[in-house]
């Protein structure tokens, strides 16, 4: 392992682990009851409407819920450094650690759909730093990045 990540983690204990390891297994999220916090570290993207206010709206997909979950999950899986710390598939939810690439910093992304199996469906990803006050807009970027990928693999 790169010694920076190593160092760093002797005050950010996350820092030098890999993968999930270092971090608690996040447990099932009440998307709409999320509290974000006053520093500019986190990017949460939903439909219209949705509370708390999305920074990033995203459109209604037209296709069932099971099969946007599984999208969104497909594409999770080919971003670099990403890895899945839990899934609650019977909430069409799943949480990702992302590690920065020099530092070895943790985020958490969480992605959750909604919507009748019937289509349309919803999706929420919330994105966020573990350290940090500031992300340099690499937490949207991400999110960003992801909802791109997937909109290129679901028909619209």
């Amino acid at each position: 392992m790169n010694p920076l990540p190593w160092l760093l983690s002797l005050i950010m204990p996350a820092c030098g682990a890999e993968g999930v390891r270092g971090l608690p297994v996040p447990q099932p999220m009440d998307m709409a009851a999320i509290v974000r916090p006053a520093s500019p570290n986190t990017t949460l993207a939903g439909p219209a409407g949705f509370n708390p206010a999305p920074d990033i709206v995203t459109p209604s997909f037209p296709v069932p819920s099971t099969r946007l979950y599984a999208a969104i999950n497909a594409v999770a899986s080919e971003q670099p450094r990403t890895y899945p710390a839990a899934n609650y598939d019977e909430r069409l939810q799943a949480h990702y650690v992302v590690r920065s690439a020099v530092l070895n910093f943790p985020d958490l992304v969480t992605v959750s759909v909604s919507g009748p199996n019937g289509g349309p469906s919803t999706l929420v990803v919330y994105s966020r730093s573990v350290y940090g006050h500031s992300d340099f807009g690499a937490n949207r970027k991400r999110v960003e990045a992801w909802l791109a990928a997937l909109n290129a693999t679901i028909e619209r």
